[in-house]
């Protein structure tokens, strides 16, 4: 199945997710350019006025991520604190796509004792990003 072919059946797919990371960001828009990098893909993204007040992002994985960029009427009111795990079977890739895209490396890429590899980023407005191959069972 192509990449395109698995974007589409979980946009599909997106009423079966019961879990979203929320964040908010001082510039959605270079956000969504990192979100891309790095692998999530887009399932809608409303604006205001030119500013981003809501978005839903898909991880190809599974899971979702709403956002929307911070304005005195936003629920959350600050940045740069958020953190989310993705899995991936490659995650060395998207560790290399993040930075490529901007982050910094806060933990580089390992095998951890517990199985699977991992790493830590720091995308560009200060959210950490890992990136692993563990998945819990």
């Amino acid at each position: 199945m192509s990449t395109e072919q698995k974007n589409t059946e979980q946009k599909n797919d997106v009423a079966k997710i019961k879990y979203w990371q929320s964040m908010a960001f001082q510039d959605a828009e270079a956000m969504m350019t990192w979100l891309s990098a790095i692998g999530f893909v887009e399932h809608s993204t409303y604006r205001e006025g030119g500013t981003v007040v809501h978005a839903e992002w898909l991880w190809p994985a599974g899971g979702g991520l709403m956002f929307g960029q911070v304005r005195e009427d936003s629920s959350i009111k600050s940045t740069g604190g958020s953190s989310a795990y993705l899995i991936d079977e490659d995650p060395d890739s998207v560790f290399d796509k993040a930075v490529a895209a901007g982050a910094t490396v806060d933990r580089p890429m390992v095998d951890q004792d517990y199985g699977g590899r991992g790493g830590t980023v720091n995308d560009p407005e200060g959210n950490s990003w890992s990136f692993g191959s563990y998945q819990p069972s």
